[in-house]
């Protein structure tokens, strides 16, 4: 249990040691309730950073390791490699959910948080395709096999320790910093590209300065490895002979599905509002890289605020499926006509502005979902549900999104496309959310 939770014990005696024991009690609490957020948050939010600069730099990485005929050619070989990455996800998601749920959760995420590392290494200093050939080219796979790999076992270890490491009464907000967490990493990355392409010659981004990003949140792993080894256990295993993965799957299949196609609108808003959206406004509406770099600080923005404000809100509702499934419906109604408007009129307030209407929309509801899923599994096989959930649900979703937009664009030329599959996953997502009993755990 974390500091945070642990109730204050006076000594029988003088009221003065009674009074300094509870001052300490309070003194302490808001230390370890930082302490547990932050260890548990910077992982996810780390290779989101990742993430977000590897999108924002899609075009040069595309042209320098993949080189094609045509620049579409080089786009969607990028992105497809931005893909890899989540096919690694269900592996890490089972390998790691399954470590979580018997060794503890401590334990899985000092391990994702290395690999992460790794991950990122590989990228940063990978040849290019000019000096080392497919070498180069492979390097880039490697990271983010590497970095998709942790972050499918990453969310379920750190989301199931937030949920289990503090009261009832506070657990929305506290698993709300996972998405928060993204939303910051998204600003920051988008921030670093901004400032980078305002600063430099498309020469010395192509030479080195694409890496700088990458080397930058390579800083907050040491910081991210230190606060873990601090955290107290909030999983103490049993012995059960059989691996928490199949006993998930027997007594839990049912909801595990219905919570992999209930996941598909958030992962497509995030994959393709939040970093899929400054290549649209540079490939397709002809907006300046920096300019355009900015809907990644509105995004993250948006996307941190929304996120603790769903959390709290989670905290004070009765019942939570209500607010998701409104979410839902209202993104859904919502994308075709904004999208519309963005590629009619492409100014650059009116696509920050109804970007983050996107964002919001979605997110307000992503929060109670995934408290709603946590609530619904049985400790002893938390971590691997979320991670199954969040793995799948991503890797068929998110991961793929990005190269059937490009796609869809190349082929069709129709600036809606990225609209119509964003619809299209949020019927999915709400089918299955209206099929899901909501369960509130002790």
């Amino acid at each position: 249990m974390s500091e945070a939770t642990l109730p204050a014990s006076p000594i029988r005696g003088s009221s003065s040691s009674a009074s300094h024991a509870e001052a300490g009690a309070r003194a302490k609490a808001p230390q370890g309730q930082f302490r547990l957020i932050a260890a548990c948050s910077l992982g996810n939010a780390l290779e989101m950073y990742d993430f977000t600069v590897y999108s924002f730099f899609a075009l040069l990485i595309g042209k320098l390791f993949f080189p094609s005929d045509s620049a579409y050619g080089s786009l969607l070989l990028a992105v497809a490699t931005f893909g890899i990455g989540f096919v690694m996800r269900p592996l890490g998601g089972v390998i790691i959910g399954n470590y979580a749920d018997r060794k503890g959760r401590k334990a899985a995420m000092t391990l994702t948080i290395g690999l992460m590392v790794l991950g990122t290494l590989c990228i940063a200093f990978a040849p290019t395709y000019a000096s080392a050939g497919v070498f180069g080219s492979l390097m880039i796979v490697a990271g983010r096999l590497l970095q998709g790999f942790s972050l499918g076992g990453e969310v379920g270890a750190a989301t199931s320790m937030l949920m289990e490491a503090g009261g009832v009464k506070g657990r929305g907000f506290r698993v709300s910093w996972q998405l928060a967490s993204q939303g910051i990493s998204a600003l920051l990355g988008a921030l670093t590209g901004a400032a980078l392409y305002a600063a430099l010659p498309q020469a010395s981004l192509e030479s080195w300065g694409w890496r700088l990003p990458f080397l930058l949140g390579l800083l907050i792993a040491p910081v991210g490895l230190y606060i873990r080894a601090r955290l107290d256990e909030t999983h103490v295993a049993g012995h059960e002979e059989s691996s928490p993965v199949v006993r998930l799957l027997r007594a839990h299949g049912g909801t595990v599905l219905k919570g992999i196609l209930a996941t598909t609108a958030g992962t497509a808003t995030m994959y393709l509002v939040v970093f899929f959206m400054p290549t649209y406004m540079i490939r397709v509406l002809h907006m300046p890289p920096s300019l355009s770099l900015l809907s990644g600080c509105v995004t993250g923005i948006t996307l941190f605020v929304v996120s603790l404000a769903a959390g709290r809100l989670a905290d004070r509702l009765p019942n939570r499926k209500p607010l998701v499934v409104g979410s839902l419906l209202f993104s859904v109604v919502a994308v075709v006509p904004v999208f519309w408007l963005i590629s009619h009129y492409p100014s650059v307030p009116l696509v920050l502005a109804l970007s983050a209407l996107l964002t919001a929309s979605v997110n307000i509801g992503t929060t109670p979902m995934f408290l709603m899923l946590l609530e619904m599994l049985p400790p002893s096989v938390r971590a691997s549900g979320i991670s199954v959930i969040y793995s799948v649900g991503v890797t068929i979703f998110g991961g793929s999104s990005q190269f059937i937009v490009t796609w869809l664009l190349a082929k069709t030329g129709n600036p809606l496309s990225p609209a119509f599959y964003m619809m299209a996953c949020g019927m999915l997502s709400l089918g299955a959310l209206l099929s899901l009993r909501e369960r509130k755990a002790a």
